[in-house]
Formats: C-alpha cells, structure tokens, sequence
C-alpha cells in the first residue's frame, strides 16, 4: 500500500501573524477575557527577568497543588506572572494563603486571563511553567521561550519530554523553586534558552514566503486540484 504524502505546514501562529491586522480584527479565540494590564507591569520589568506561569485553558490541580506552586515560585525569589483561570482548582475556588500574597506583592502578578502570545514574546520574559499543551508548545516555541512542564493528559507528557524540564505528578515547592532556578540562571537554562532561540529561528525559516511551510501549502493545494481534475 503506498504511503500518501505528508504535507508539514507551520507553525501556524506565525503564519497568522502575516495576515493584516485589519483582517483579523473581528476573529477571537479567546475562552475566557483577556487582562491586558499585565502589559504595564511587564513594560517595569527587566529582560528576561520574569517567570511566566499558565496551565492553559483546561487543566486542573488540587488546592495543594496550588499552594505547592505558590510557594516554590515565591521561594525562588524571581519575579513572576502567573494566570490562575476561576476554575483551575478541582471543585472549588483557587485560594493563596495571605503569607503568600505579602511575600510576594512586590515581585508577583496574578490574573485569571492574559493575550499569551504576546506575553511569551514581552522582552521582560525569560522562562514558562506551562502544562505543555499543544497550543502553549507552539507558542513558547514560536517566542523563543525555554519551558518548565507538568503535564496534564493527553499530548502533554509528550509534548514535555520533546521540549523541557517536567516536574513530578506530585507536585513540591522545593522541587517546583529548584527548577524555575535552574531555568533563569543556571548552566542547564542557559542552554535551554540558547536552543529555544534556534527552535525560534526554524520556525521563522519554516513560515518565511520562500520557506517550508508556504512550499508544502501549495503542493498540497496543487494535489488536491489534480485529484479534483
């Protein structure tokens, strides 16, 4: 049986970008409303100086879980941006202690949503705590972002090993600081953010006009009108 052809075609973000503004202005595929003050307080930051944390639009954790992040992203020191949606605990509301919040009021920012493509790409970002979603992947990718996963279902323990550094189903704040550390200034994240840049520089060959992506797009355009002819 022959093999059909494979046509790769993206990173797709990329390719949405070349299209006008204009054109776009009536599409949104947001879930939930974008909190577009997370831009000020980035513009304050310096580069490459800020965790950005999201566990995308469908995972879930236990209040421990919640608290167990917290407090590893307040003991690193660093500062940080982390989208907590109104549903990302299991059965109730996502709740911080307040010897959380006066730790970290100076260096923390929390909000329930955030235009992620454009955070990933903020010069003041230098590392993502994501659930390694498929989306999220591409994004991060795209922005030249290194990564830190927790995996929640389907792709996304794949999606991790590919790309990152995972943390472990039961989740510790030692772990959780350890991590994010070796992420903004050890010699492993030093390393992952110089190969997120290639992976970066790829994904603009790939979606140039004259790249990859364009090619396959129209020889796959061109096989379906020969077989409609």
């Amino acid at each position: 049986m022959p093999v059909p052809p494979l046509y790769t075609i993206g990173p797709i973000q990329l390719l949405l970008n070349q299209i006008p503004e204009d054109s776009l202005s009536p599409i949104g595929y947001s879930l939930w409303k974008e909190e577009t003050e997370c831009r000020q307080w980035l513009n304050s930051k310096r580069p490459n100086s800020v965790v950005y944390v999201n566990f995308g639009s469908v995972a879930v954790m236990t209040p421990q879980h919640l608290v167990e992040f917290g407090w590893g992203l307040a003991n690193s020191k660093f500062q940080f941006f982390w989208v907590i949606r109104p549903d990302l605990v299991v059965g109730e509301s996502a709740y911080l202690p307040p010897e959380f919040v006066a730790e970290t009021k100076e260096r923390g920012l929390i909000a329930s949503w955030c235009p992620q493509e454009e955070v990933l790409n903020h010069p003041s970002v230098g590392g993502f705590l994501t659930h390694s979603g498929w989306n999220s992947t591409m994004e991060s990718l795209t922005a030249g972002e290194p990564t830190i996963c927790w995996p929640f279902f389907a792709d996304q323990r794949t999606n991790c090993y590919y790309t990152c550094m995972e943390i472990g189903n039961d989740v510790k704040r030692d772990e959780v600081e350890m991590l994010v550390r070796e992420l903004m200034e050890g010699e492993k994240g030093k390393k992952m953010k110089k190969k997120a840049k290639e992976w970066k520089k790829l994904a603009e060959n790939a979606t140039d006009p004259h790249g990859s992506s364009p090619i396959n797009l129209d020889n796959l355009v061109d096989q379906v009108l020969l077989r409609k002819n």
